[in-house]
């Protein structure tokens, strides 16, 4: 397992939440164009699909889930980055991205996405 992380200085509720939003992704996911579920808020065992950059739409299930820290996911049938939250201090929290090992180019779509979650999350903190 590959880790790619960076600490944001917003609370570990607000990045989790960017973490769950669907409408999210698009915003700062570098490899979702689009997001098709059920509900916009994803959960334990949701099953929906994202469409990539070039248009390819994969199916996806959410397969590890912990509320508020955890989660991963299978994409297209195979298991893809698990996404989490840790918690420094009020306003200080760590995300990271759990990289299977048979995919190390992703680490840089991973480091891509983290910025864009943290300039995300400042954003919305501002209201």
């Amino acid at each position: 397992m590959l880790i790619e992380a960076l600490e944001l200085d917003v609370p570990a509720a607000l990045a989790w939440r960017l973490l769950i939003d669907t409408d999210e992704w698009p915003r700062w996911g570098p490899s979702v164009r689009a997001v098709d579920v059920p509900q916009r808020l994803i959960g334990p065992g949701l099953r929906g699909r994202v469409q990539t950059p070039v248009g390819l739409w994969l199916a996806f299930e959410i397969t590890a889930w912990q509320t508020e820290r955890t989660w991963s996911w299978r994409v297209a049938g195979l298991p893809a980055t698990g996404h989490e939250v840790l918690p420094l201090d009020a306003g200080r929290c760590q995300v990271r991205f759990l990289i299977p090992s048979w995919a190390p180019l992703y680490r840089p779509v991973c480091r891509r996405a983290l910025q864009r979650i943290a300039a995300r999350a400042q954003v919305v903190s501002r209201g």
